[in-house]
């Protein structure tokens, strides 16, 4: 019986019942023995009373023992004060770092009105907030199983992709700017460079108008801009539903990426081009580059898509930060990555001594480094190189396992270097050396991390003010008619 007791809602009842009684603490205390300190305590709940003394209490106030231990509060009020006293012991309460509230006779019902619903909403949120990151985290872990699966190739998407080029008419060499507008206009929409577009949002598109707004050539170059064009048109291109969740979102955004790469690198025209490159064993994510006139990533990408379809080779590819933190990772090669308790990679840390870190200490940071790297898992070629276009910097590993590294370029390298991450000591944990001659004696003040902090989304449309969209719209629209 007494683990079902409730101490808060006990208490309010031993309260209820002295007082209908008229009975002070004391008076109740020599009736069962117990001091009015020790029954004070008891009736806010900091007291579990055995069997013998409820008994007791019940005799006393001249109530069934059964009707002192229902579990209902009282009355009204007591339900209030419950409910504020539990609120406060909750550790989101908590981290408000407020006094103790303890309601008094004077603190009217209303006030404990909204305290508990300031603070359900409040708890609301927070759930909800927990809930979609989770869901984020989750979400992102299944869709890139799947990749993994399908060697990162999807065949309806290089159909459509492939469809939609010859549409517009390019046959071949560069795609350029007037090619996208063809593209655009395959589609009912004509392209329009704005200073004015909302931060939060790398192309916007007007449905009423069929109109798809950029920035202006100083915010977004020509080449970067091909790329924003053919990823909104992808959506247009794949049917895209309005999400409903940010799985959706988040898968939308992945199949509109692979479209525009698609388009910009014609696997008609790419994969031959890699084919030769293999047999020459002179592979390397520049010439694509080059050759597509498209960023680094963007080629490091498409190879992804590439490399296992057609060139029977399984791959990683890495985007990672200085300080190691991983933004966008594949990987069908069985390497190492780092990951959390549902699979999640992204946010994780880079063992430091991976060529993708390693390209950071270099001297020459912006060359291409090559390395090959002793794992837990094998030995693995990677080829990094260091994008000064972002802020802070970035950098883009594409690597394979150490068999298929005699078909790149760079497989001669001598930087070699031993992760043993996550187990043993390595980049984690420092040398006992180390560790006797530093620890208590150092006092870092770390830099926040933002993308940790707000790495996963709290909505659908993660960032995106719909207010701010609609009024760039309402600026920009055509007149009625």
């Amino acid at each position: 019986m007494k683990d079902s007791i409730d101490p808060l809602v006990l208490g309010h009842r031993v309260r209820y019942f002295r007082r209908r009684a008229g009975m002070t603490l004391d008076q109740l205390g020599e009736l069962v023995g117990k001091p009015a300190p020790y029954l004070s305590m008891l009736e806010n709940g900091k007291r579990e009373p055995r069997l013998g003394l409820i008994n007791a209490l019940a005799e006393a106030l001249d109530v069934g023992a059964a009707e002192l231990l229902l579990p209902d509060p009282p009355t009204r009020r007591s339900r209030l004060e419950i409910g504020v006293a539990r609120a406060q012991q909750d550790p989101i309460y908590r981290d408000l770092e407020l006094p103790l509230l303890k309601p008094h006779a004077k603190l009217p019902d209303t006030a404990l009105e909204h305290i508990l619903g300031l603070f359900g909403e409040l708890k609301g949120r927070a759930q909800a907030t927990m809930a979609t990151r989770e869901e984020a985290r989750i979400a992102n872990s299944d869709l890139r199983a799947e990749m993994r699966r399908r060697g990162n190739y999807f065949e309806e998407i290089e159909e459509i992709a492939a469809e939609a080029v010859a549409g517009a008419g390019y046959t071949g060499g560069g795609f350029t700017e007037g090619t996208v507008q063809a593209m655009a206009a395959q589609f009912g929409f004509t392209v329009h460079r704005s200073r004015e577009i909302p931060s939060a949002v790398r192309s916007l598109t007007d449905l009423r108008n069929r109109r798809i707004y950029i920035p202006q050539r100083d915010s977004i170059s020509v080449r970067a801009s091909r790329s924003v064009v053919l990823q909104t048109l992808g959506h247009f291109a794949l049917d895209h539903p309005e999400p409903q969740h940010f799985a959706d979102f988040l898968r939308q955004r992945v199949e509109a990426n692979y479209f525009a790469g698609a388009a910009l690198m014609p696997e008609v025209t790419l994969a031959p081009f890699l084919q030769r490159a293999k047999s020459e064993r002179d592979i390397a994510v520049e010439d694509i580059r080059d050759a597509f006139y498209v960023s680094y990533e963007m080629a490091a990408h498409r190879f992804t898509n590439m490399a296992t379809r057609h060139l029977d080779i399984p791959v990683h590819f890495v985007r990672s930060d200085e300080l190691g933190i991983i933004w966008k990772a594949y990987e069908n090669n069985d390497v190492p990555f780092p990951h959390n308790s549902v699979g999640a990679i992204e946010g994780q840390r880079l063992c430091r001594e991976w060529g993708t870190r390693q390209a950071f200490r270099s001297d020459d940071r912006y060359s291409i480094r090559h390395q090959y790297t002793d794992t837990v898992a094998g030995t693995f070629w990677c080829s990094t190189r260091v994008e000064d276009t972002r802020h802070p910097p970035h950098a883009i590993t594409v690597g394979v396992g150490f068999s298929d590294a005699q078909y790149f370029r760079g497989r001669e390298t001598d930087h070699r270097s031993i992760s043993q991450c996550p187990d043993g000591v390595c980049c984690r944990q420092p040398t006992e050396e180390l560790a006797a001659r530093w620890e208590g004696w150092a006092f870092p003040s770390v830099r926040p991390n933002s993308h940790v902090l707000a790495a996963m989304p709290v909505e659908t449309l993660p960032g995106v003010d719909t207010t701010e969209i609609y009024e760039f719209l309402d600026r920009h629209s055509a007149p009625p008619g």
